[in-house]
């Protein structure tokens, strides 16, 4: 077909991208919009999961104004991992979804557990119980909201979700379900004893098929909404964290890629299946295979509760320049080590390697001669030093050392961020072309399956591109060395159960 074109559709917790990708991976067009996140109360964290549909067609139809839908072979989604909502038989959502970063389920993961043992769990889904996973929010719906148990006919994950809606069927694909930590990973199927253990019943979650495989085809609903041709061809997609790893062309064994997201995300291609409290294990978009990834809750969400709290008055500022690219100059001539100020970016308690429901984040070395610029660059070394102990985790389990760091995601092109990082883990960090990397991997899967390539790995190799490099400096790495070794690794666990008591006498109060 000439001029063809694949669309990627990124449905990510704030809005969702509608992508046209051409051949080299190039971003012919897009469509955008937004949604938001419903917060009822303290700790949780939902969406009208009729959002992520609303989104998908707006999206799609922005994109119908600037490219000809009949160009298009196939389609792929990628979508927010471990989100999900309860439907019935019509595929009406019985309540609010609930999204990955939501909080209400600390007593649900001490459940699990208690219940089945931390090392099953994490042996048989790739993943440690923690906050983050669907399994303890489902847990705690059938404590807190039986009736809704009762009505759910499936629980659909976000790309189940849109996928139900393009086609009509509940079926998703195995590298989306997985995150929700209910997959036995080694049988590639749902897990039953754990599903039966909690009074459900397997049939209450979807069809599972492999990525890159077609899932689907536009039913004439879903062209009636969407606008997409009936019969298009929808390629299973994978977790919006997998994807950014194939659209930052990770899938080899000399890189890693690090999404400098709302949450900080990075994951090494693995072609065994390996369990480590260092991260957590999910099939890759290559099926047969994993990614080996680490998760700082508080990334860039981190900055933006700092702009939000500190600085917003300078959003009024007379330049053009964001809060952020203005705290960047300033932050930029502060010093490694921000005159002895440590930061633990734990804002949203720690996933890998310590699993802690109730960790919290750390700062020290205040004095009176700081100021915010400081605070936001403790910020940026906070988390790049947490990506050092997350990137040696891997390795170590690898037994190999990456040659470079793949930065994709907005904080990838913050220059100081990238520079900062290079020289805390001691890896080159080199920027990928698109900011839109994960909307591009599922552009990959839909390439691969539509014949453009001989397979994945070609698909990545032609469509993907790296920039700027940016190297370890030798003046200051060192520096960053011996603060890392010396002050932040052991600094975490000898401070973290006084915080907790702390937490318990305000509590009181």
């Amino acid at each position: 077909m000439a001029n063809s074109i694949v669309i990627g559709i990124d449905s990510s917790t704030t809005a969702c991208k509608a992508i046209a990708w051409d051949k080299d991976g190039k971003a012919v067009a897009e469509g955008r919009a937004t949604y938001r996140i419903l917060r009822p109360q303290t700790n949780w964290s939902e969406q009208n999961a009729e959002q992520w549909w609303n989104g998908a067609c707006s999206a799609l139809k922005e994109l119908s104004n600037k490219v000809d839908l009949t160009q298009i072979e196939a389609l792929c989604i990628t979508a927010q991992r471990e989100s999900f909502v309860p439907v019935d038989r019509q595929g009406q959502p019985i309540r609010n979804a609930i999204l990955w970063l939501d909080e209400r389920s600390r007593d649900q993961v001490d459940f699990l557990t208690r219940t089945f043992g931390r090392t099953y769990l994490h042996d048989l889904t790739g993943k440690p119980p923690s906050m983050s996973l669907a399994l303890p929010k489902i847990v705690w719906l059938i404590k807190n909201e039986p009736d809704v148990i009762r009505r759910t006919v499936k629980f659909l994950d976000s790309h189940a979700y849109l996928i139900f809606r393009l086609t009509g069927n509940f079926i998703t694909s195995l590298a989306c379900a997985d995150p929700m930590g209910l997959i036995d990973m080694r049988a590639h199927s749902w897990a039953v004893d754990i599903i039966k253990e909690l009074g459900l019943q397997v049939d209450q979650f979807p069809d599972l098929v492999p990525p890159g495989q077609i899932i689907g085809y536009v039913s004439q609903a879903g062209s009636v909404e969407s606008g997409l041709p009936v019969g298009l061809p929808i390629i299973a997609g994978a977790g919006d964290g997998q994807c950014a790893g194939l659209g930052a062309n990770a899938i080899g064994y000399e890189r890693t890629y690090l999404n400098l997201g709302t949450a900080v995300v990075s994951g090494a291609f693995s072609p065994d299946y390996l369990v480590n409290p260092a991260f957590r294990t999910h099939f890759s978009p290559l099926d047969g295979s994993y990614f080996l990834e680490t998760v700082i809750r508080g990334g860039v969400s981190t900055i933006s509760w700092f702009v939000d709290e500190f600085a917003d008055d300078l959003r009024s500022n007379a330049t053009p320049l964001t809060p952020e690219e203005q705290l960047e100059i300033a932050a930029s001539k502060v010093p490694p080590g921000c005159f002895g100020l440590l930061l633990v970016p734990y804002w949203n308690s720690v996933m890998n390697p310590y699993w802690d429901t109730s960790a919290t984040g750390i700062m020290i070395g205040w004095t009176g001669s700081h100021g915010r610029e400081h605070f936001y660059r403790a910020i940026l070394e906070g988390i790049a030093f947490e990506q050092r102990l997350a990137g040696d985790g891997m390795m170590k389990a690898l037994e190999r050392r990456f040659d470079e760091i793949v930065a994709v995601g907005g904080g990838s092109q913050s220059d100081l961020w990238c520079q900062i990082i290079a020289n805390i883990t001691g890896i080159p960090v080199v920027r990928s072309t698109t900011t839109e990397a994960t909307c591009l991997g599922a552009g990959i899967l839909a390439a691969a399956k539509v014949g453009w390539y001989p397979d994945i790995t070609s698909a990545a190799n032609a469509m993907t591109r790296t920039i700027e490099r940016f190297v370890p400096q030798p003046e200051i790495a060192p520096f960053y060395e011996r603060l890392y070794q010396e002050i932040y690794l052991p600094l975490f666990p000898t401070i973290q159960h006084l915080v907790d008591h702390l937490t318990e006498l305000s509590h009181a109060v």
